[in-house]
C-alpha cells in the first residue's frame, strides 16, 4: 500500500514539473508561431521556381 502512495506522489510531481514548463514556455513565447514553421518551406519552393523561370522561361513553358 505504501508504494501506492509513492507512486501518486511521484506522478502528481511530475505532472507538476511538466505544468511548470510548459508555462516557462508560453511565457517565453514558444508557442506563438505553430504554423509559418511548416509552411514556409512551400512557399521557398515558389520563389525558387519563380526566380528560375524569369532566368530561363524557355524550360518552364508548358505546350
Amino acid at each position: 500500500m505504501e508504494i501506492l502512495y509513492l507512486m501518486i506522489i511521484c506522478s502528481v510531481s511530475l505532472a507538476v514539473i511538466f505544468l511548470i514548463i510548459f508555462i516557462i514556455g508560453a511565457r517565453k513565447g514558444q508557442f506563438e508561431d505553430d504554423e509559418s514553421p511548416a509552411v514556409r518551406i512551400l512557399f521557398d519552393d515558389e520563389k525558387q521556381a519563380e526566380e528560375k523561370q524569369t532566368e530561363n522561361p524557355k524550360e518552364y513553358r508548358k505546350e
